[in-house]
């Protein structure tokens, strides 16, 4: 079985997503932000508590179990309004 590649190379061609992780001071506002924290709590509850395996698979290639997990979240009341809030706060911050 071969190991998947890293999806960043991927993540670098999305100019959005390339511009986050070049801003290393936004990304670190971003990630210590209640919103932030909050969200990871939530996919890890939703995860059962495998939440980092399912990022460290992402970052190797296989993105299904993560993406089943932000889907899930997304689907909540809160999980939705916490990614409007930070898509928000990412798009004030390109202002």
């Amino acid at each position: 079985m071969s190991i998947p590649q890293s999806n960043l190379d991927e993540l670098m061609k999305n100019p959005k997503a390339a511009g986050l992780l070049k801003n290393k001071a936004l990304l670190q506002t971003i990630l210590n932000a209640p919103d932030t924290q909050r969200l990871i709590q939530l996919l890890d509850q939703k995860a059962g508590g495998d939440l980092k395996q399912a990022a460290s698979s992402a970052a190797k290639g296989d993105t299904q179990a993560l993406t089943g997990l932000v889907r899930q979240v997304m689907g909540s009341q809160e999980g939705a309004k916490l990614i409007h809030q930070l898509n928000q706060k990412l798009e004030q911050s390109k202002s």
